[in-house]
């Protein structure tokens, strides 16, 4: 793809960057000159400089590639008035955007800084799955011109020339690709191991060693065309969340029929009907019709969902059975898969602190190896008086000395040994439910010595549930609960939604309410039939004739909240739960096998936290904490010396999740403050993913440490060799490829581990 290069800016650019400016906290103003390439940003307070530039290329590549998975966003904002509260300034050759009211004081604390322009081709596309075929064809082109030239050398008695055109076809095919990539290194002033690897194919060639040559580019071409193999069938199972986003839906009219519309039009509110076999096409809720989901490109998860009038769908998963018509609630480009895809596009580009290292140090390292290879060609020339470019029997010449030690010093394998990993183990995780934001996360997560855990939302599912009914006088529990059932019908909080889902369950008929009123901080009232009811907190019988009787109420078990229904025939209340997951005792065992130390960090009071903490086994309980007393028993953790992973799902979280060392938010149905705080993204609010990402985290560092040692020790032992000049350049070929096929291969095995769930 080109680099976009206009020469003003047209409304869509305008738009698409005020659209930007005003989802980025931090970023208070924009200014860009089209004509001399330039965009300089204001902010306020830290930003991750890289990750902000990566948001502006994608935001302004959408603008050129519909189908890219950030386009329907950026669609939606250019087609749009511009956002409210953003100003727009047309000056001589530039534009000016800021967002927020102009302030003396915020205008001293700015940090102005000047990016590059974005080159919309850098930015990753999803792959198409040919180019690793181009290359392969292009390694067995090589080798099929080696081995005739091979065999013209051996068997042919004509002209030796003829078996040289071979070998020059053989390298020309073979070195085609890198001589490419070689160019594009130079261009930016880099040398590379492509770049290596063409020196010594021309010097091997230049001395008349043109089958040796060839048989490098050869290999180095096949090694090639295996890692982009393993790249894309990496990439391929992240590319299928791409593929799965909907593109339009079917939108409900007023007339009562219904109209296809681009899923970028579709906003919160709006009814859509989906057939049996179609793809959800935004988060949103059942109005009516049942069904079955398939959500296992979401959340990992391959038994299908049943889903009923009043339950969540979510965008990208497949309707297996049943028409059903959806309240869409929120828009295409605020929906699950598209966190999820914002989630991976990050993951591709934040590299590992070990990666960024390796990186650092590519080109020093390159030119490194290039001058102590000229140095070992006049040592052994001037020094050794071996002859410069001719072998003798039984003896390499001083050049090809210096090739074989070129060969053998390339770093290909070391290069690859950790992004091949970081990259099969964020395509294992995404295609399971769990999401991580780069590699530095993955490689943290292994180390945590103290994993924290929210207790409502992680621990535990955060819907409650009516565990029993108790009526005054006894025998009268039902009617207490249809009671109760009536006057909460309509209401949407935890406790209604609780009392509706018991009376559903319990097939208990729904009557009618009359006068009802919402009873502000107490609870609700109406009347039911000929009863006046009032639902609500114990204080509402603590109160009044009733006073004295309930000093003798028994108060609730810990870790139940209770809700009182008086009339004036019947008294009673309904006992609630917060759902214990199924699977957080499981995980919290395995914790403790891996030496690990579990905390829960809960603002619920001691009783109920104590209750839940010895129910599933946590080794500590702090209960009662504000969201400031939460980070500082984080940090009270980390001044130990001890590495924390803060597990969390709500606003509250927040807080913690910044403040630890590795950040965990649970599912896509997480609050955005909690998602935006977090390394990594546990979808359909499993607990037991957690255990799966501790899990890789620490096969993947298994393999990359395995990587490190076989093509640092391959390295050591081969430029050992070389200096003493014991090896001929065919072995150092062969070794060297062969560890970084060796390399590839190993890191791919991430994509087939298993899951070591407990039972």
């Amino acid at each position: 793809m080109p680099v976009l290069q206009p020469s003003s800016l047209d409304e869509s650019w305008v738009n698409a960057l005020a659209a930007f400016l005003q989802d980025e906290q931090n970023v208070t103003a924009l200014v860009v000159d089209p004509q001399k390439r330039r965009i300089s940003i204001a902010t306020l307070g830290p930003v991750d400089e890289a990750l902000l530039r990566l948001r502006l290329a994608e935001t302004l590549r959408a603008l050129e590639v519909p189908s890219s998975p950030l386009a329907e966003k950026t669609t939606a904002a250019v087609s749009a008035a511009l956002p409210a509260g953003v100003r727009v300034h047309h000056i001589p050759g530039q534009t000016f955007l800021e967002k927020g009211v102009p302030c003396t004081t915020a205008e001293r604390f700015r940090q102005w800084r000047e990016v590059p322009w974005p080159d919309l081709a850098q930015v990753a596309e999803p792959e198409t799955g040919d180019d690793w075929r181009f290359l392969a064809a292009l390694a067995a082109g090589c080798g099929l011109l080696l081995i005739s030239g091979f065999a013209l050398e051996k068997l042919w008695s004509g002209p030796p020339w003829v078996a040289v055109l071979f070998f020059a076809g053989a390298i020309i095919s073979g070195g085609y690709d890198a001589a490419v990539d070689a160019a594009k290194g130079l261009r930016h002033g880099q040398v590379d191991i492509h770049f290596l690897m063409l020196v010594v194919a021309l010097g091997a060639s230049a001395i008349g060693a043109f089958g040796e040559g060839a048989l490098l580019l050869f290999l180095f071409s096949t090694s090639g065309a295996l890692e982009a193999f393993a790249l894309h069938r990496t990439r391929s199972e992240i590319d299928s969340l791409f593929k799965a986003a909907p593109k339009t839906a079917r939108r409900e009219t007023a007339a009562g029929g219904e109209e296809e519309i681009p899923v970028a039009q579709v906003r919160a509110g709006e009814i859509l009907r989906v057939r049996p076999g179609d793809i959800f096409p935004v988060d949103g809720e059942i109005l009516s019709g049942k069904t079955a989901v398939d959500e296992a490109n979401l959340t990992g998860e391959g038994a299908p969902a049943p889903k009923s009038p009043g339950d969540q769908v979510f965008s990208g998963t497949l309707n297996l059975w049943g028409a059903v018509r959806v309240r869409a609630s929120a828009a295409a480009a605020e929906s699950s898969l598209q966190k999820i895809i914002r989630l991976i596009q990050q993951a591709r580009h934040l590299k590992a602190p070990s990666q960024r290292l390796t990186d650092k140090f590519g080109t020093p390292y390159a030119l490194g190896i290039m001058g102590v290879s000229a140095a070992l060609f006049f040592f052994d020339w001037r020094v050794l008086h071996l002859p410069p470019f001719h072998n003798l029997a039984g003896e390499y010449s001083a050049f090809y000395r210096a090739m074989t030690l070129l060969v053998v010093a390339s770093p290909c394998a070391l290069v690859l040994s950790i992004p091949s990993a970081i990259l099969a183990a964020i395509a294992w995780g995404a295609k399971r439910g769990i999401l991580f934001r780069g590699g530095a996360a993955l490689e943290k997560l292994a180390g945590v010595d103290v994993v924290c855990l929210d207790k409502t939302g992680t621990l535990t599912t955060g819907e409650l549930v009516v565990e029993r009914v108790e009526s005054y006088p006894p025998q009268r529990e039902e009617e207490v609960a249809a009671r109760a059932f009536a006057l909460e019908h309509e209401a949407n909080h935890p406790i209604a939604r609780a009392i509706v889902r018991y009376g559903r369950e319990h097939g208990l008929a729904l009557r009618s309410v009359e006068k009802f009123r919402s009873l502000t901080g107490q609870g609700v009232q109406g009347q039911v039939g000929e009863d006046r009811c009032v639902l609500g907190r114990r204080e509402l019988i603590e109160q009044g004739p009733l006073a004295d009787w309930a000093k003798h109420l028994p108060a609730p078990p810990p870790e139940f909240a209770e809700v009182w229904l008086v009339s004036e025939n019947l008294l009673g209340r309904l006992l609630l739960r917060d759902q214990i997951r199924t699977q957080s005792a499981p995980v919290l065992q395995a914790l403790a096998a891996e030496h690990i130390h579990t905390v829960m960090l809960t603002g619920d009071r001691r009783e109920t936290g104590e209750a839940v903490g010895k129910e599933l086994g946590l080794a500590e309980v702090r209960a009662g904490l504000t969201p400031e007393a939460k980070v500082a028993a984080l940090r009270e953790f980390t001044r130990r010396g001890q590495r924390v992973a803060m597990v969390g799902d709500g606003v509250n979280d927040a807080p913690c999740l910044a403040a630890a060392d590795v950040s965990v938010g649970m599912g896509a149905r997480g609050s955005d403050a909690a998602l935006e705080q977090s390394e990594i993204v546990l979808m359909d609010d499993r607990i037991e993913l957690f255990l799966d990402a501790y899990h890789l985290s620490r096969r993947t560092r298994r393999i990359i440490h395995q990587n490190l040692a076989v093509s640092l020790g391959t390295i050591v032992v081969m430029v050992a060799a070389a200096l003493a000049g014991i090896v001929p350049i065919t072995v150092g070929v062969i070794a060297h490829e062969g560890s970084t096929v060796a390399v590839c291969l190993n890191s791919l095995r991430l994509l087939w581990a298993q899951d070591r769930r407990p039972a």
